[in-house]
C-alpha cells in the first residue's frame, strides 16, 4: 500500500485538498512506480486501483453495478420466458436472444448510470462490443468456477459462489477496462 503525505491522507472529497483529480492521480501513480517493478500493462491498472479505493468511487460503482444487474436480470428472464413459453422457440435462440436484449439494456444503463461520468454518457459500438466480451467472460468464469466447485460443495452453494465470481468479473473489467477513463488524443505525456 502507498504511504501518502498527511495531505492525502481521507476521502478525497471531504478534505477539499487544492489539487484537481489529474493531479492526485499522478501523485499517486508517481509514488506507486517508485515502490514497484510491475510491468506497465499492470502498474497501469495498480495505479486506477490505488485511486479508485482512494475515492471510495469503487463500492457506489458496485452497489449501482448490482441494481442495474437485478432489472437485467429481469429482462433476461422475460424475453427468455415469453420466447420460450408464448411463442415456442427453442431454448438455445430464446436463451441467445434474451441474452442479447439483456446485454444490451445493460451496456446502456450502466453507460448512462453506473459509468456515466467516464463513459460521457455516450454509447459506442466498441465499448458495447468490450462490454459484451466481459459478459462472455463472466459467464466463463462463472461455469468454470460452478464446474470446480460442485466436486467440494453441495450444487446450489456453488452457483451461489459462482454468480459472486461472476459479478467480481463483470464488475472489474467493466471498471478498469470497458468504461475506463480516457485521456484526450492530443496528451501523449
Amino acid at each position: 500500500m502507498v504511504n501518502l503525505p498527511p495531505l492525502f491522507s481521507g476521502d478525497l472529497y471531504r478534505t477539499g485538498m487544492a489539487l484537481s483529480r489529474p493531479a492526485y492521480r499522478d501523485v499517486i501513480c508517481r509514488a506507486n512506480r517508485k515502490r514497484t517493478m510491475i510491468p506497465a500493462p499492470l502498474q497501469s491498472i495498480f495505479d486506477r486501483l490505488t485511486v479508485a479505493w482512494h475515492e471510495r468511487a469503487i463500492a457506489l460503482k458496485a452497489v449501482s453495478f448490482a441494481l442495474v444487474g437485478v432489472v437485467n436480470t429481469t429482462v433476461d428472464f422475460s424475453i427468455f420466458w415469453t420466447t420460450a413459453t408464448h411463442l415456442h422457440w427453442p431454448l438455445v435462440p430464446a436463451n441467445v436472444l434474451a441474452w442479447l436484449v439483456a446485454v444490451t439494456f445493460s451496456y446502456a444503463m450502466n453507460s448512462f448510470i453506473t459509468f456515466g461520468p467516464e463513459s460521457g454518457r455516450i454509447l459506442r459500438w466498441r465499448d458495447y462490443a468490450s462490454f459484451a466480451a466481459s459478459g462472455v467472460a463472466g459467464m466463463a468464469s462463472s461455469t468454470a468456477t460452478l464446474f470446480a466447485l460442485s466436486y467440494l460443495m453441495p450444487v446450489l452453494l456453488a452457483k451461489l459462489v459462482s454468480i459472486l465470481v461472476s459479478f467480481a468479473v463483470n464488475f472489474s473489467l467493466s471498471h478498469f477496462v470497458v468504461f475506463r477513463v480516457r485521456r484526450p488524443r492530443g496528451d501523449a505525456a
